[in-house]
């Protein structure tokens, strides 16, 4: 899964980016610093995948991973090419959810592309920009819906139908996500490749002061009522404590984190909410050479998940032996949960759940 890390010229993307991967991606004060997108590749924190090393002395833990994508900034006008507008938006076209990087900071020797710090106004220019793109897309098809509609066909009267649904909300200012759909029109919008369809979660990028103070800085508090009426995640950090976080080894992190007052990095946090926005789940797979973690949709069923693994394991599925991490733990191995009548024998029809311990039986 990919997810684009966007906002406003100089708000902290790169440094974010910077942290999340220890990529060493350029960061300058000048707008478009991030012309071609940087790509980094991050694992995602489970503390299941070391406890069940040690259960089975594994030789290797492999986590489930997420992509992100540094886009480059975009500024008010992209939609009709301002800036690097088209190759901004093209980007977004590629990603599966976005990360919207509001700056809630003052510091003179930063400059805003706007000449003053306003996050609600940032925010706000963004989802206008994504929303004119759409609208731009939405006329080019139905233009093209609206000749094939005369054909009388069913199918392409109600994408017309929706296309003209979700055009009117546009022009008020609400993006598709925030839309209500049945399960068949969603497949049918999905078609449309929608900016304002993508999944959101702003995170609010506040200076080192404000990170030891108990409350939020009130621009940060601005952006979290945004988005609560609009029903969008998000996430309070300082991009650049978190990238000097990310260069320490693991002691040095825990200890720091400790002396914060913190369980878990904010950038921990927000990949974590990340595989939430996304709908993902983990299943976890072991035995004496790898413990490794699976990326699956939530509602995945068991062969499906089984593919993930391999295809002659999804083409041969006979069934699914499953166990909780927390049995299988407390248990200590999966051989005392047999003994007891506590793995289960799954069949086709069966969803694979979070933190679900799976062994595939298959036959090709």
């Amino acid at each position: 899964m990919r997810l684009g890390i966007v906002g406003l010229p100089n708000v902290g993307k790169s440094t974010l980016f910077n942290a999340l991967t220890k990529a060493g991606a350029q960061v300058e004060n000048y707008p478009f610093c991030t012309i071609d997108p940087n790509i980094g590749v991050v694992a995602v924190p489970d503390e299941r995948l070391e406890k069940l090393v040690k259960i089975y002395n594994s030789q290797k833990v492999t986590p489930t991973f997420i992509e992100f994508v540094d886009i480059a900034g975009l500024v008010k006008g992209a939609s009709k090419g301002e800036g690097l507008g088209n190759r901004f938006l093209s980007h977004i076209r590629e990603v599966d959810a976005i990360v919207h990087v509001v700056r809630c900071f003052q510091d003179e020797n930063i400059s805003h592309v706007d000449g003053t710090v306003d996050p609600i106004r940032d925010i706000e220019t963004i989802n206008l920009e994504l929303i004119f793109a759409d609208m731009e897309s939405l006329d080019r098809q139905i233009a093209r819906n609206q000749k094939l509609a005369k054909s009388g066909e069913k199918k392409y009267i109600e994408e017309l139908r929706l296309m003209e649904y979700i055009k009117e909300n546009l022009e008020k200012g609400i993006p598709v996500r925030n839309l209500t759909f049945s399960d068949e029109e969603l497949k049918t919008v999905r078609q449309f490749f929608m900016l304002t369809s993508k999944p959101v979660i702003y995170v609010a990028n506040i200076s080192e002061d404000d990170v030891l103070e108990d409350t939020y800085p009130p621009m940060a508090e601005k952006v979290m009522e945004y988005a609560k009426n609009e029903n969008t995640p998000v996430l309070v950090l300082c991009a650049k404590l978190e990238e000097e976080i990310a260069q320490l080894d693991e002691d040095e992190k825990q200890e720091f984190l400790q002396e914060m007052g913190l369980e878990s990095s904010g950038l921990d946090k927000l990949i974590s909410a990340c595989y939430r926005l996304l709908d993902l789940i983990s299943f976890l797979t072991l035995n004496p050479k790898e413990v490794k973690a699976w990326t699956i949709k939530r509602g995945t069923k068991a062969p499906q998940a089984a593919g993930k693994i391999h295809s002659d394991f999804e083409r041969g599925f006979i069934r699914a032996e499953v166990i909780p991490y927390e049995t299988l733990v407390a248990l200590g191995s999966f051989n005392a949960a047999r003994e007891k009548g506590l793995v289960r024998s799954e069949g086709k029809d069966y969803e694979i759940q979070e933190g679900d311990v799976v062994l595939f039986r298959f036959n090709v």
